[in-house]
């Protein structure tokens, strides 16, 4: 059986009928993967690549490339604000949504504020802080894999300066969601002492789950309020970074004090702007998302290995041994998978390629059973 054939019997055997038959569908349009490459399945990357749009947008740039992004930027800036019914004033560009992460959390230097996340998470926030001498406390997840909102109102509430509260929902590297209404009513009565910075780069691939909902319901009202998305996730820019905040004028005028002149590049501001105006590609690696999950959850689910529920574009799931010898062996089988987020040492934390490529991480999981390493 040649290898295409192969692995799409093997996706037919792993998910149901109809996510299957969405899933090969897809085949067709899928980019070609060098044969002596690695699969890329460890920095939740988007398989599927940029969209046509974006790609023509990244030609037609690339003859404005001796031109300094002035015009871009600005323009990304007015449809950032058109798309969320705002004023351009209170949206601040940033080298990926890490750079607007960056300048939230540096904007309280010196202010003796205190970060408040949760255990595990995204390490950015607390990696910025360091070198500012922030202090920073963790508030381990729910037995649930969601933020403990009440102990972090705790914590919060207790210092006796301010408090950044740093919400990532979806959770990184979980998968996880935290009920909107949670931390709405914190929102709701909060106090200027509380900042609440609010990373929704994974926002796509949750809209529409039980319970869930953006905080972007509160950057118009509320002076307290950072919310942060990115264009490398479900539009396939992750190499162009590209990313932004969304706050009040006030707040997000704070932040851009801190930005980098000039820190995005023309190209990658072109890109994101095509991809606003064409909603057709994200809505079609949602669906590849979707497909390729179903994999990966028939395969974990057939040799008995738990996963977090995941509403992003990647799985924290068991593997029963040492994430270190588990990653290495993975490498020597060709595929590159997530690295460390302790105290999940048991886990590995799976990015979702293709369902194709989910397909051949199906099988080298099955083999890696067959020799009782998982």
């Amino acid at each position: 059986m040649q290898r295409r054939a192969f692995l799409q019997h093997s996706v037919l055997g792993l998910v149901s009928t109809g996510t299957a038959a969405t899933a090969l569908r897809h085949f067709a349009a899928l980019p070609a993967r060098p044969a002596d490459g690695p699969l890329h399945l460890g920095a939740n990357e988007n398989p599927l690549g940029p969209s046509p749009a974006a790609l023509q947008a990244i030609r037609e740039g690339l003859a404005l490339a001796h031109r300094y992004p002035f015009a871009a930027h600005r323009n990304l800036v007015s449809a950032l604000a058109k798309h969320h019914g705002l004023a351009p004033d209170q949206v601040v560009l940033g080298a990926g949504s890490s750079e607007v992460l960056q300048m939230a959390v540096q904007a309280f230097a010196g202010t003796g504020a205190v970060i408040v996340l949760a255990s595990p998470t995204y390490e950015d926030a607390p990696g910025y802080a360091s070198p500012w001498q922030l202090r920073v406390e963790a508030v381990p997840l729910r037995a649930d894999w969601s933020h403990d909102v009440a102990r972090m109102r705790e914590v919060a509430e207790a210092c006796k300066g301010p408090a950044v509260v740093y919400v990532c929902n979806p959770n990184n590297p979980t998968g996880t969601l935290t009920p909107a209404a949670e931390l709405d009513q914190w929102i709701e009565s909060s106090t200027g002492k509380v900042t609440f910075l609010v990373d929704e780069a994974y926002f796509e691939f949750a809209d529409g789950a039980p319970g869930f909902g953006s905080a972007m319901k509160w950057v118009q009202s509320r002076d307290n309020v950072i919310v942060t998305r990115t264009f490398s996730k479900i539009h396939g820019l992750a190499g162009l970074r590209i990313g932004y905040g969304l706050a009040h004028r006030d707040l997000a005028a704070r932040l851009r004090r801190l930005q980098s002149h000039n820190d995005c590049n023309i190209l990658g501001l072109l890109a994101a702007g095509a991809c606003l105006a064409d909603g057709r590609h994200a809505q079609a690696s949602l669906r590849s998302n979707t497909a390729a999950r179903d994999v990966v959850a028939g395969v974990l689910k057939e040799l008995e290995l738990r996963a977090l529920p995941s509403h992003a574009n990647f799985v924290m799931h068991e593997i029963r041994t040492d994430l270190a010898a588990y990653s290495a062996r993975m490498f020597e089988a060709g595929i590159v998978v997530g690295r460390a987020f302790p105290p999940l040492l048991g886990y590995n934390r799976l990015s979702l390629g293709t369902p194709e490529e989910m397909a051949r991480f199906a099988e080298t999981l099955r083999d890696f059973r067959k020799k009782g390493w998982v």
